[in-house]
């Protein structure tokens, strides 16, 4: 009883270190810049838009239920649109679910999705 709890234990903070937390560490490798975007902000837009988006609007950002569709958005809204839907939210969508260079690259990204 007492090496499987030992066992678990052990385990669980493997895995936990592993996820790494993401709370104010160091971090020692920078993303590249994703293709399309213009190169001078280190925020990786794709990367930022998978850990925070495709959970409401899809997978491949299709749009899901009552979210709309991020694939084709720039279409539909300019750069400052979208930005402005990610400081202030929009229906379901909670406000400042990115902020700051993040905010400003997906938008960025998303305004080039036409």
């Amino acid at each position: 009883m007492k090496k499987g709890l030992l066992t678990l234990m052990l385990g669980s903070a493997l895995a936990l270190g592993a996820c790494g937390g993401g709370g104010g560490g160091e971090t020692t490798t920078e993303p590249a810049p994703a293709e399309g975007g213009s190169g001078s902000s280190s925020v990786d837009p794709e990367q930022v838009v998978q850990q925070n988006c495709i959970s409401c609007h899809g997978e491949n950002l299709e749009g899901a239920g009552n979210f709309p569709a991020l694939n084709n958005v720039g279409s539909r809204l300019s750069q400052e649109e979208i930005r402005s839907v990610i400081d202030n939210g929009q229906g379901a969508m909670p406000a400042d679910i990115i902020e700051g260079e993040e905010a400003d690259a997906v938008a960025e990204w998303l305004a080039s999705k036409k």
